[in-house]
């Protein structure tokens, strides 16, 4: 499965052109702009199925760095202060990553 599947590519190069400079990304906006906070709950679990490179369950900050890249090969990566921003906004439990309720929950809200 890919993400092109679930998202059309043209909503995903949108998304991540609005956030080409340094600091300039926001969650909510990209989930937005890419169209993944109007899908259901098992699309955005698919979703997360692929941003989970590792298949470890979690997103963990290495994995988040590249969050833009699994979106449009050649994205920028994110900047260390939008990781932590990203993953202190999901992550409810404090262990530190990202599960796929947490996940859920950050794009559907």
């Amino acid at each position: 499965m890919s993400l092109t599947s679930i998202l059309s590519a043209e909503a995903i190069e949108n998304a991540v052109k609005d956030c080409q400079a340094p600091d300039s990304f926001c969650y909510k906006k990209f989930f937005q702009l890419c169209g993944l906070s109007s899908k259901t709950p098992q699309e955005v679990k698919d979703v997360f199925q692929i941003l989970d490179d590792d298949n470890s369950g979690y997103i963990e900050e290495s994995e988040l760095k590249y969050f833009l890249q699994r979106f449009v090969p050649g994205a920028r990566t994110l900047t260390e202060a939008e990781t932590k921003s990203f993953i202190s906004a999901a992550d409810d439990d404090s262990d530190g990553k990202i599960g796929v309720e947490e996940f859920q929950t950050m794009v559907l809200s």
